[in-house]
């Protein structure tokens, strides 16, 4: 299959369907290349926190695919559930608490920029 074939890349179903059980990180990253996109299906486990911190220089969409739980933001808490799309706009705080049956969602944003050798800032 050449890189211009359209095709599956994963199972959302599968890789959410035990998210009690399921260890909290990333459960799928995509990984083709070439790329312009980044994309990951995290997840947590019942009560599982990811503390908030202040992300990246991108916009994030977000589609929770399972369970129910919490956005932290800079201002309040947001409840969250399965079928919600959220964006996180670039450099905003952000962190997620998981419900009673855990939570899961998918990450789509573009893809950072590889580390690079550059000049050093004048002074």
């Amino acid at each position: 299959m050449d890189e211009t074939t359209p095709r599956i890349l994963a199972d959302v179903a599968e890789l959410t369907a035990d998210p009690a059980g399921a260890a909290p990180g990333a459960a799928w990253r995509l990984e083709q290349e070439p790329r312009d996109l980044d994309a990951n299906v995290v997840r947590l486990p019942p009560g599982g926190r990811n503390e908030p911190f202040d992300g990246p220089a991108l916009d994030i969409l977000v589609h929770v695919v399972a369970g129910s739980g919490l956005l932290h933001t800079a201002d309040q808490d947001v409840p969250i559930r399965a079928g919600q799309v959220l964006w996180l706009p670039r450099q905003s705080r952000r962190g997620f608490t998981a419900g009673p049956e855990g939570l899961a969602w998918l990450t789509v944003h573009r893809r950072k920029p590889g580390l690079g050798i550059g000049r050093r800032p004048e002074a």
